[in-house]
């Protein structure tokens, strides 16, 4: 009789140990899942890298972007946000379908996060080298990009730089248009070296959205400056000089 009392205080033990474990995971399953980290702005930041672009020029662009990240204007710009952060990444783009990301995504609350995304600029390497210049292919590209975030933004951007027009792939206005009915802004940094009317091909075929702007460098020892300038804006919303009307 003792071993048959001490059997059954076994199994009760194990029917309520098992009882316990399942109301503890069905309460688990019950749980809502984490919400995505919140920020004011999606950006991806689309690289020119065509064949127009020699390595100089490319380092250029590199250096400006970074410097920008360093700057403390932008830190402060992203501070004055509502939720205080944003969140990048980097893209090199040629042809319609030669895209490569160079820095995933990143999000900056802080100085530290601020300095860890130019240092991520700095190290990222040239992977593409010639295949046309698709702007329409920045921008289909820069959608997929923003789709595939993980954070949700308040607003969401694709920040195109360049020194050419589109010379191949559809046309850059049916990407441009697609975008913006996602509810996508697309702001433009040409630069006019090669194309001293490039400023005004990109008002006309590729922002667009509401605040869309262009600002031009007139040639890639500018472009830290304009860079600078443009982060600012898009982060801030406050309206550049160069600031186009909305599509």
């Amino acid at each position: 009789m003792k071993s048959a009392g001490t059997a059954l205080r076994i199994a009760m033990v194990c029917l309520f140990s098992f009882a316990f474990v399942g109301a503890n995971a069905a309460q688990n399953n019950e749980r809502p899942r984490a919400p995505e980290p919140q920020v004011d702005v999606n950006l991806v930041m689309a690289v020119d890298a065509s064949g127009s672009v020699d390595n100089s020029r490319f380092e250029l662009q590199k250096q400006g972007y970074a410097a920008a990240f360093r700057n403390p204007k932008v830190l402060a710009a992203i501070r004055g946000g509502d939720h205080q952060a944003i969140s990048v990444s980097m893209v090199q783009w040629t042809g319609p379908t030669l895209h490569v990301v160079a820095v995933p995504w990143m999000t900056i609350r802080d100085q530290r996060s601020a300095l860890a995304v130019a240092a991520a600029i700095d190290s990222a390497p040239r992977r593409i080298f010639g295949g046309g210049t698709s702007l329409s292919g920045a921008i289909d590209y820069g959608v997929i990009m923003l789709t595939a975030s993980p954070t949700t933004a308040t607003r969401q951007v694709i920040d195109i730089s360049g020194d050419g027009s589109n010379n191949i792939g559809r046309l850059p206005t049916q990407a441009r248009d697609e975008a913006v009915k996602l509810g996508i802004r697309i702001n433009g940094l040409p630069m006019l070296t090669l194309e001293p009317d490039l400023d005004a091909y990109y008002r006309q075929n590729v922002i667009g959205g509401p605040g869309a702007f262009v600002i031009a460098a007139r040639n890639y020892d500018q472009f830290a400056d304009a860079i600078l300038r443009k982060l600012i804006a898009e982060i801030s919303q406050a309206a550049p000089a160069t600031k186009m009307a909305s599509r």
